[in-house]
């Protein structure tokens, strides 16, 4: 049986609202009384690229919606549950700190700079600097991505299902790239390194969670040297204390 799609609790025609008008929406539904409820489900309609839509989004809310938005779409938003059937611009998920959304379409440049938290996910490509300064959280890009993915990520992980561009990983410190296809270079400093299992395992999760098929086993890690060197060396694994 084909399960009916969920009627919506509010329904916004963003076309006609200002941000203000939005934030001031949002904040203006009660909260849920019972925690085991799902959380109040919007569907935002009149679409046609906005910049900064949803931006701030910090309340405990599904929200679906379709078609584009522009540059900064749910920028800094920490609670909120997103799937978006559609494209968006640059600095998609900027500064985003818990959460899940999910574009079905293709996203600018920046997407996911700066993140400390939740789940990205990007079924189309993505351009330059995905994960640029990111601090933790998942990105996921089914697609291709471009070049200096990962520039500056202290934290966090990257998943590409496709190609990446030019000096993959420039700067990474305590993130992992896990990449399906290939990268034009590596930046210097990184390399590739074998998939131990449990890292396939917490990949196969991560990859379930994000609701992208694909088994574990056909993507590569991409870390730094010095981690590389690490591992090998023994360190940072998990030693009984036998005193």
């Amino acid at each position: 049986m084909t399960k009916e799609p969920q009627q919506p609790d509010f329904s916004w025609d963003i076309s006609k609202m200002s941000d203000a008008d939005l934030r001031l929406a949002m904040q203006s539904i009660p909260c849920q009384t019972d925690p085991e409820a799902p959380a109040p489900l919007v569907e935002l309609t009149g679409l046609n690229g906005q910049g900064s839509a949803m931006m701030r989004c910090q309340v405990p809310l599904r929200l679906q919606a379709t078609g584009d938005l522009g540059d900064y779409a749910f920028a800094y938003c920490r609670d909120a549950d997103v799937r978006l059937d559609g494209n968006v611009g640059h600095g998609a998920g900027d500064g985003m700190s818990g959460g899940v959304v999910l574009i079905t379409g293709n996203a600018g440049c920046g997407l996911g700079t700066a993140m400390t938290g939740g789940t990205l996910a990007v079924y189309g490509s993505a351009g330059d600097r995905v994960g640029a300064a990111m601090r933790g959280g998942s990105i996921f890009v089914r697609g291709n991505v471009g070049d200096d993915t990962g520039a500056g990520a202290l934290g966090g992980t990257i998943v590409v299902g496709g190609d990446a561009g030019r000096r993959l990983g420039d700067g990474l410190n305590n993130v992992t790239v896990f990449l399906r296809g290939q990268a034009e270079s590596l930046a210097p400093g990184v390399t590739e390194a074998p998939l131990r299992k449990r890292e396939e395992v917490r990949l196969g999760l991560l990859l379930m969670g994000a609701s992208i098929r694909g088994s574990a086993s056909e993507f590569r890690r991409i870390i730094p040297q010095a981690r590389l060197d690490a591992e090998e060396a023994g360190a940072g694994e998990i030693r009984p204390n036998w005193r």
